[in-house]
């Protein structure tokens, strides 16, 4: 009896012109302006105040508040890291690794349409960052204040990044179309 292997189905072609340098670096920045915030949360995760008052960490040095602080900091980080995903070709063909739909093509509308909701959502959600230190925070020193602030900044550009990159994917496959 002679054992044949199938051959792997071949992915299917990807007819989309390639991203523009400038949508590859955007993309890549999601994920970096996202990091300075991460990171400050994880140091509250390893009990250290980073900038509150020994009072006003308290309510962060519970088993809940850690595990809320280290969950919002990877998934935010794996959710920008889904933007490089309209520069890469898994945001053409689904990774084969994946169980059931691996080697399948995306569909560019849902793509688009999802990371269009998702930048709109992340412009309005930190549209408020630059005017952080016009609010009060008593629960903080002054220079925890002055440095989270810092720290939060690069979030504004998280949804203007993402709608930039997802209109270039747009611009791309409606050519391909």
């Amino acid at each position: 009896m002679s054992h044949m292997r199938s051959q792997p189905t071949p992915s299917p072609v990807i007819s989309a012109a390639a991203p523009p340098r400038w949508a590859v670096w955007a993309a890549h920045a999601t994920t970096l302006v996202v990091l300075p915030s991460g990171l400050w949360r994880i140091l509250m995760v390893l009990g250290y105040p980073a900038g509150y008052t020994k009072a006003g960490f308290v309510p962060f040095d519970t088993v809940g508040a850690k595990v809320w602080m280290l969950t919002l900091s990877v998934l935010s980080e794996l959710v920008a890291f889904l933007t490089t995903g309209l520069v890469r070709p898994w945001g053409e063909v689904v990774p084969r690794w994946i169980p059931l739909i691996g080697g399948r093509r995306v569909s560019p509308k849902a793509v688009v349409v999802t990371a269009a909701l998702g930048a709109a959502a992340l412009t309005l959600i930190w549209a408020n960052v630059p005017w952080w230190w016009t609010y009060p925070h008593e629960d903080m020193t002054y220079t925890g204040h002055l440095v989270v602030g810092i720290l939060y900044q690069p979030l504004l550009l998280w949804g203007p990044l993402t709608a930039a990159v997802t209109i270039s994917y747009y611009r791309r496959h409606r050519t391909a179309a």
